[in-house]
């Protein structure tokens, strides 16, 4: 078969992505046959040569020889160490990326811009072959600096309109729609919001999404209470503030920003001898392991955090064997989990 030419394929070059996909492997494996071939079997070696060929991928030399000396670490700022979810994503990206012998670095930003700069710093120091980072401060010049120095960049769970960095996200608004309307449907109308910072755009768009699900149902009403972190502390504290509240005034439904916020709710709920769900149905978000495992089943929106991982760390392999392959945005669907918080 003739040789095709690598920037007719769409317009663009042929990327690492695309001859894994018509060879039906792995990324991680066609790297192992441009870089470890004794690695791979030899008649998938063959396929993926073959494919290759077809194709007419070329490798980048230049952006490989920019990154000559570096260590084959892969670093991962992520928001909350202690939020299983997080752990779950890093676990994924750790499981993606033993194939090729690669060791991950996990470093927490604890939701603190200046801890997260001081990381970005760090991991440029050691010449990291690839950073994996959900962003929480005004990182976009520190990242540039970063790749011009020949350091691949993925943005994990953080949906981005920018073409310079690929990310791989969850789609937050819909799964804010999800939790309000279900609230709604099993007959609540005044429901509250608990979460933050509402800087973080996650907890912005999930808020965005349940405000406008709320607002086209006339007969109810949502607030949002801020809190200024995502665990079950500050969920404890804001449904005590909550309790203050005169019993009309009180909400009959919360919808947690994640799940670490909903068992705090859920905690301060039951030290109150409040129902759930009877008087205050409760839904979270992430679906942690704890959720289902709670006193009472934790009703929550899922989001695919392995498949968040995986996808991820695929998509940064494929940008450091290939800097200059196109900019992409995955954006996977959540699905919403009843449980007897929200369902009785």
């Amino acid at each position: 078969m003739p040789r095709h030419d690598p920037d007719a394929r769409n317009g663009r070059r042929v990327s690492v992505t695309d001859v894994a996909a018509a060879a039906n492997v792995s990324v991680g494996t066609v790297s192992n046959v441009l870089n470890r071939p004794e690695k791979v079997l030899p008649a998938t070696k063959a396929r993926i040569l073959q494919v290759i060929d077809e194709l007419g991928f070329v490798r980048n030399d230049a952006a490989r020889q920019l990154r000559a000396g570096r260590n084959r670490a892969i670093a991962m700022v992520v928001l909350d160490v202690a939020n299983p979810f997080f752990t779950d994503v890093a676990h994924s990206v750790e499981t993606e990326l033993a194939e090729q012998r690669r060791p991950l670095i996990l470093a927490n930003s604890a939701q603190d811009p200046s801890r997260e700069a001081s990381h970005l710093d760090l991991f440029g120091e050691q010449r990291v072959d690839g950073m994996l980072i959900t962003p929480v401060g005004r990182v976009l010049t520190r990242l540039r600096q970063l790749r011009d120095r020949g350091v691949a960049v993925v943005l994990v769970d953080r949906k981005t309109g920018s073409r310079e960095f690929s990310s791989v996200s969850v789609d937050d608004r819909m799964g804010g729609r999800l939790a309000a309307e279900h609230l709604l449907d099993v007959g609540r109308r005044r429901l509250v919001f608990i979460g933050g910072p509402g800087s973080l755009a996650q907890v912005r768009d999930r808020w965005t999404a349940a405000r406008e699900a709320v607002e086209s149902h006339a007969d109810a009403t949502i607030r949002f209470v801020e809190t200024e972190a995502m665990d079950a502390r500050a969920g404890r504290q804001a449904a005590d503030t909550l309790l203050q509240l005169p019993a009309d005034e009180r909400p009959d439904a919360v919808f947690a920003a994640n799940d670490l916020v909903a068992l705090g709710v859920l905690q301060a709920l039951t030290l109150a001898k409040v129902s759930v769900p009877d008087e205050v149905a409760l839904i979270g978000y992430d679906d942690i392991d704890f959720a289902a495992s709670a006193a009472i089943p934790l009703s929550s929106i899922r989001q695919p955090r392995e498949e968040l991982g995986r996808r991820a760390a695929q998509i940064l392999l494929e940008v450091i064997d290939e800097p200059d392959t196109r900019v992409r945005h995955v954006v996977l669907e959540p699905e919403l989990v009843v449980r007897r918080s929200t369902s009785g």
